[in-house]
């Protein structure tokens, strides 16, 4: 247990202290917090540079602030409406100092942003791994050239996939609009919009994990170990299993087409979920060239999402 108290007490640091925690809850995907101060915690810490760029921001304020004298009858809230603490013959002193404190804070935090976003974006050269082969074309009276570095004889491999789980409309994860599953935290993947209300698997695979107490999610293991994780639903661990019902134990061998979940999409709706359902390959195993099929409708147990090599 010394590792996991250890990985606790560097969680509770992160996010402020059990003090700022207000509620907790948890599912296969993620465990959630419900914070005190959201924005400290959530954004500005996280991302680092707001933090900094929001305390220079409120020290210029605090030093104008003090030059000008401004005075108060008590300490109230901070903010704007911290201006009813002021006395009248400041306030106009003390608005002038709230919007150096925003101004600033603001233009900085775009500014060094922007320079951060835009380093990310930075295209990288990447060289040709061996054994590859590189064409260049050159058009030059009337002639074309070509340069090959290495030319292996090609081999064939065998192309793995998985079909629709669900019937319905397959989008990216993108368009899925959760923090967790678009930012791709746990791995690439897509998501279906669902017309029926059975979970299918998608290959052959063993269950490597069920959530008894919710029955939203289940993993599946393929025999090129590869991960990948079905999820009903967003924030449907809530609803604590109602509406969900397993049709797989743990640890048992299915294969593609297998049904997996059943689950009733008007009880989802009722408690204000939707029901889009996301497949995350959240290890990738032996597979490589993983391309995901989305943007079309999707038939169950037919048409394919996903391929691989």
């Amino acid at each position: 247990m010394g590792k996991y108290a250890e990985d606790a007490k560097q969680l509770l640091h992160l996010v402020g202290g059990k003090e700022n925690i207000a509620a907790v809850s948890h599912c296969m995907t993620r465990m959630r917090f419900a914070l005190a101060e959201p924005a400290i915690f959530g954004v500005n810490l996280k991302r680092g540079f707001p933090f900094v760029c929001g305390m220079i921001g409120s020290g210029l304020a605090a030093i104008v602030c003090v030059a000008t004298g401004t005075t108060a009858n008590a300490i109230g809230v901070g903010g704007v409406p911290g201006i009813l603490s002021i006395q009248p013959p400041f306030m106009g002193s003390f608005g002038i100092c709230m919007i150096i404190a925003f101004a600033v804070s603001f233009l900085l935090t775009m500014i060094v942003g922007k320079r951060r976003l835009a380093a990310v974006q930075v295209d990288e050269t990447v060289e040709p791994a061996a054994g590859t082969m590189v064409s260049a074309s050159v058009m030059g009276d009337g002639k074309e050239a070509k340069i090959a570095k290495g030319q292996p004889e090609e081999k064939k491999e065998t192309e793995g996939r998985l079909t629709a789980f669900l019937s319905g409309e397959a989008i990216p994860l993108a368009e899925v609009e959760d923090g967790v599953f678009s930012a791709g935290v746990l791995g690439d993947g897509m998501a279906i919009i669902p017309e029926t209300e059975i979970l299918y698997s998608p290959a052959d695979a063993r269950v490597a994990a069920l959530m008894p107490d919710s029955r939203h999610a289940c993993g599946l293991k393929l025999d090129n170990g590869m991960e990948v994780l079905l999820h009903i639903g967003i924030d449907t661990v809530d609803m604590k299993g109602d509406g969900f019902e397993y049709l797989v134990e743990e640890g048992q061998e299915v294969s593609a087409g297998t049904p997996l979940i059943k689950f009733d999409r008007a009880k989802i709706q009722a408690a204000g979920h939707r029901d889009v359902t996301v497949c995350v390959i959240s290890n990738e195993g032996n597979g490589r060239e993983i391309q995901f099929h989305t943007g079309v409708v999707v038939k169950e147990k037919e048409t394919t999402v996903v391929t691989f090599r």
